[in-house]
């Protein structure tokens, strides 16, 4: 098991969402919401210390596009492809996204500061084109104005 996860805070969300394997999904979910993501090792433990099995879990963490089986950065900035953001210049916003935090679309930061999706849809097609921060919104975008978001959010130190 890799030292940066904390087996007890495993053991605890098993503990208090149970063992049976109807459970499989509010575990992982909580797994998630405590590390970010769901690492392997944390579906090795759970499966050593309930009903359910590896395969099982491993099948449920794929299937479900909620789930990330990698590290992702402090802030996950999703910039919007849905039709009116397409429309509205989605993939300039993704351009000037990736030259200035140096990462393509789908990576991290190398400090782990932010990472960097495309996304289908968020909702907001009357903002379009649309960039997320977490769950904050930012709507009538163009590449200068996506650029700002990352110097605003360095300048308020917003990302530790």
């Amino acid at each position: 098991m890799c030292n940066c996860i904390d087996i007890q805070k495993v053991d605890s969300i098993v503990e208090r969402i149970g063992k049976d394997p109807t459970k499989a999904i509010p575990v992982l979910q909580a797994v998630q919401k405590e590390f970010r993501y769901v690492p392997l090792e944390v579906i090795e433990r759970i499966a050593q210390t309930t009903e359910m099995t590896e395969s099982q879990l491993y099948g449920v963490a794929t299937f479900f596009t909620q789930f990330r089986l990698e590290p992702v950065g402090e802030k996950i900035i999703k910039v919007c492809h849905g039709t009116a953001c397409h429309v509205g210049g989605a993939e300039g916003l993704t351009e000037a996204l990736e030259a200035r935090l140096g990462i393509k679309d789908g990576e991290n930061t190398p400090d782990m500061k932010y990472t960097l999706e495309s996304v289908a849809c968020v909702g907001c097609c009357s903002l379009a084109p649309v960039v997320m921060v977490d769950e904050k919104t930012y709507g009538s975008l163009d590449r200068k104005k996506a650029a700002k978001i990352i110097d605003d959010l360095e300048k308020a130190g917003e990302t530790g």
